[in-house]
């Protein structure tokens, strides 16, 4: 059946040899919809940004722009600025008709750590072919933060899938009349629309700042730093605020979004053309995510904004990215929320978890 495969279904995959890993797979690891990727041991330095291509390998590449090798076994910093490729623990012999999206987890994008997958043979970040047979990497580069990292430790997330799932409009409409997927009016083109709220109730706070120059983080460290140390508060009394370019913000959708359990979604871009800015990072929305027997009710959608050329005025109400639907092939046997440590249920304006609140 098409659709996404669930937890279920990729506990199969871990069982039939489909999914391997050194050490093995941990169920912790298993999403509702995805399947968490672990960091090996060693980073590599590299002088660029790269994909393997057609008929190359990643470890043939790195030959060609490795820099220097970091041992991560006691912990390592990875500098700002600057782009990695770790081995993951994880490796993948798919069948035939099972295809892989990955994307950074929560926590990895309100960060500002781009985090991209690559394989061999591969010509786009991310997007796994069906019956790939072969190694995982991380492409690891810190935009705000420098970072401090340790094996085991979990950036990104896959997502399999069997044909294209995707709800179109007509689809996505009927599910709204359905199971409310907003609080509000739905815009629906080409996905669900949402829209950035700078008019929070009982506040001028609308968002943060990533600051220019700070301490390292520790990923290991959770509800540890004062937000303050790395975080540059932004208010707003008119509803608007002004991107300025290379600047990273964290913001929050206006919208409430609901995901029934027989659904998953991803966040995509919106459009070029509304403005000099990108929104996501991390994008991927479990089945659960905000439903109301989930211990939801709807969640906000945090924002992940950087502005490009040009100083951007952004508005309250602005619709700056949209959700994707997709089927799931089953019903997952657990939600996003629901017996689960998910740290983001029921959220508002809210930092990565990393920050005391």
């Amino acid at each position: 059946m098409q659709g996404v495969i669930p937890n279920q279904l990729i506990a199969r995959m871990i069982e039939k040899g489909e999914i391997t890993a050194r050490p093995a797979v941990q169920p912790a690891q298993i999403q509702p919809a995805s399947l968490d990727l672990r960091l090996g041991d060693v980073a590599y330095r590299v002088r660029a940004s790269f994909l393997a291509g057609h008929g190359a390998n990643v470890s043939d590449r790195l030959a060609e722009f490795e820099m220097h090798r970091v041992d991560l076994n006691n912990g390592a910093v990875l500098e700002k600025g600057c782009v990695y490729v770790v081995p993951l623990m994880e490796r993948l012999d798919l069948p035939a008709d099972v295809s892989a999206v990955a994307n950074a987890k929560s926590s990895t994008g309100r960060l500002d750590l781009l985090t991209r997958a690559i394989t061999d043979g591969g010509t786009e970040f991310d997007r796994i072919a069906c019956g790939y047979s072969g190694p995982l990497y991380a492409e690891i580069c810190p935009r705000s933060f420098s970072v401090l990292v340790r094996p085991g430790m979990r950036l990104n997330q896959i997502r399999f899938g069997r044909g294209d799932a995707v709800l179109d409009d007509t689809a996505l409409q009927a599910l709204h009349s359905e199971v409310p997927l907003v609080d509000g009016d739905a815009v629906i083109d080409d996905g669900l629309g949402f829209s950035v709220d700078l008019k929070l109730p009982d506040t001028t706070l609308v968002g943060y700042r990533a600051k220019p120059h700070t301490g390292v983080i520790d990923l290991d460290l959770i509800g540890h730093y004062a937000p303050a140390d790395y975080w540059e508060e932004v208010h707003t009394t008119n509803g608007q605020i002004i991107l300025d370019p290379g600047a990273f913000y964290i913001l929050v959708s206006r919208e409430a979004v609901t995901i029934p359990p027989n659904f998953a979604a991803e966040m995509a871009p919106y459009l070029a053309m509304v403005g000099e800015f990108r929104v996501h990072y991390a994008g991927f929305f479990d089945p659960g995510f905000g439903f109301a027997s989930a211990g939801g009710a709807g969640s906000r959608g945090v924002l992940e904004v950087r502005c490009h050329e040009a100083p951007f005025v952004l508005e309250h109400g602005q619709v700056v990215g949209r959700l994707v639907y997709e089927r799931m092939c089953e019903a997952p046997t657990q939600l996003y929320g629901a017996a689960l440590a998910s740290n983001y249920q029921g959220q508002g304006l809210k930092l990565s978890k990393h920050f005391k609140v």
